[in-house]
């Protein structure tokens, strides 16, 4: 009678989903374009004329709208809820940015809400560059143009590297980083492209 041997494999790490702090998240946003509105001599120069009356007749200022990026709940749940109104205007409404901002503001939601592969979000929340993209689009964050335009300035970056690939399956290649995502990402914020 022969002895039989099996083999077992021990089972893969287990990864812990990293704590992302979206708060932290959007108060980054925030703090970008804050830091990207031009500064004039003069106070009064930054206010509309409609702000102006209303504070001479003494009129209440109104309160800026508190902007709170979407919590785990509203990450796990699909990309169409944050178009919703309601979740719309409580986490920032429309905001016009320009291509450079939109595509910072993508590296900064990868960064912090990690980074995936072959999707444009991971069940934990991680996102793809499109699906960065598509947060900041959901959240009124920049529109259909800005993005697209953003998109042509990746397509731009790959193209003077010599890759021909769509930067989404760039994205999903299996050799691929998130440190090499979001040098791209930031490599096209940096980028004029002329048409």
């Amino acid at each position: 009678m022969s002895a039989i041997t099996t083999r077992t494999t021990p089972p893969p790490p287990t990864v812990a989903e990293p704590v992302i702090d979206v708060d932290g998240m959007l108060r980054d946003i925030e703090q970008y374009l804050a830091d990207r509105t031009p500064v004039t001599a003069h106070p009064l120069v930054t206010k509309t004329t409609q702000q102006l009356i209303a504070e001479a007749l003494g009129a209440p200022t109104p309160a800026t709208p508190v902007r709170v990026l979407p919590g785990r709940l509203l990450r796990l749940l699909p990309d169409w809820v944050l178009s919703v109104p309601a979740v719309r205007h409580r986490h920032g409404g429309t905001r016009t940015v320009t291509v450079t901002e939109h595509l910072e503001l993508t590296a900064l939601v990868i960064e912090r809400y990690g980074w995936t592969q072959g999707k444009h979000r991971s069940r934990s929340g991680r996102v793809c560059i499109l699906g960065a993209q598509a947060v900041l689009f959901r959240l009124g964050i920049g529109d259909e143009s800005t993005v697209d335009r953003a998109g042509q300035r990746l397509q731009a970056v790959l193209r003077a590297r010599g890759c021909t690939l769509a930067y989404q399956r760039w994205n999903d290649m299996p050799d691929r980083t998130a440190d090499e995502v979001t040098a791209l990402v930031r490599t096209a914020a940096r980028t004029e492209i002329t048409s």
